[in-house]
């Protein structure tokens, strides 16, 4: 998949370790940069439901449309897909499941 980023701000912090660790502490920031790797050779998103630690499933309700990644605990990261394929992913947030 193409994995894109809302913000200039996860760009950086997948691309340099520390900002995430600025953001979001040591344990979120490597996991988020490995979990947008997964996203990277993931080959549809089949292959993302057939690994159980990121429990990755469609949200409901306001964020109907968006779809959840588990990083740490109660940490997350929201994604979007671009097109019907599924093909170019959009990571839009990392938040905290039931408020930051």
């Amino acid at each position: 998949m193409q994995v894109k980023f809302r913000t200039s701000e996860l760009r950086e912090a997948f691309e340099k370790h520390q900002k995430g660790v600025r953001l979001w502490g040591e344990e979120v920031a490597r996991r988020y940069i490995q979990r947008v790797k997964i996203l990277e050779v993931a080959n549809s998103v089949d292959d993302l439901f057939k690994i159980p630690p990121l429990k990755f499933h469609p949200l409901t309700g306001d964020r109907k449309g968006k779809y959840s990644v588990v990083l740490v605990g109660r940490s997350r990261m929201i994604a979007t897909f671009e097109d019907l394929a599924m093909t170019v992913v959009w990571v839009e947030e990392v938040s905290k499941h039931y408020g930051n």
